[in-house]
């Protein structure tokens, strides 16, 4: 009798060995066929789906599922985080959470971008596409992920204001540029936009930005420093360059 219960015994343990080990295996077997990716503006599709899954063991469900939860997410410049929501056994969704960067200066051979808060958040050696770079400017020493170490504090208040409009109306700038006396000047392509002290700034981009199809192609100086909308006296000028 006890022979026989022995047996049953070590019969279920090969049973329960046998199931674990071909489920295991089928684990093993599946892969990750379908990926798709939200909240990327920085980085394409191909170049996150390289990074993340660069070859055929990061692209199996068990070994992603398991390294995604016990091991460190993978840095990538400019990505704060990234989440991956598993879909299916083949199906995973990467769900990209971007640092927020305004714009960036030159120090040291590097461009040092920092956010709205004035937080060092990135160092790189190419500039980012549709970031303004920030001229004139005097800080001392840089340190990443501390805050922009600027002369004038209320210097950074002006740049926020400034970035803010301009994403209000979706106008891409080149650059920056902050005079000695505090005065702005904003590079796009060919035209060089004078705003003075950075008064009335909405008043000013709002007709920078009905301007620009008019300025397609050209070269030269618009002068917004006294513009004021509600002052008819107070227009523009522009300065053509050949």
């Amino acid at each position: 009798m006890r022979k026989t219960q022995h047996r049953r015994r070590g019969k279920l343990k090969l049973a329960v060995l046998a199931v674990i080990l071909l489920t295991a295996a089928l684990l093993l077997s599946v892969r990750i066929s379908e990926i798709t990716v939200t909240g990327n503006e920085r980085y394409t599709k191909e170049e996150l789906t390289q990074i993340l899954f660069p070859d055929q063991w990061s692209r199996n469900s068990l070994f992603c599922f398991l390294r995604d939860r016990l091991q460190e997410h993978v840095q990538i410049p400019f990505v704060e985080d990234y989440e991956l929501v598993f879909q299916g056994l083949g199906k995973v969704e990467v769900i990209v959470y971007e640092k927020s960067v305004v714009g960036y200066v030159s120090y040291m051979s590097s461009y040092m971008y920092f956010d709205k808060d004035g937080i060092i958040v990135e160092s790189a050696n190419e500039a980012l596409p549709g970031v303004p770079l920030v001229t004139g400017l005097k800080f001392g020493q840089i340190v990443l992920y501390q805050k922009l170490p600027l002369e004038k504090e209320e210097t950074f208040q002006q740049i926020l204001n400034l970035t803010q409009v301009l994403s209000v109306f979706e106008l891409k700038v080149d650059r920056i540029q902050y005079g000695s006396y505090g005065d702005i000047t904003l590079y796009l392509k060919e035209i060089e936009v004078l705003l003075g002290n950075g008064g009335n700034l909405n008043d000013k981009i709002s007709e920078l930005n009905d301007m620009l199809p008019q300025l397609e192609g050209r070269k030269g100086v618009l002068h917004l420093e006294d513009y004021d909308e509600a002052d008819i006296r107070a227009g523009y000028t522009f300065e053509p360059k050949s």
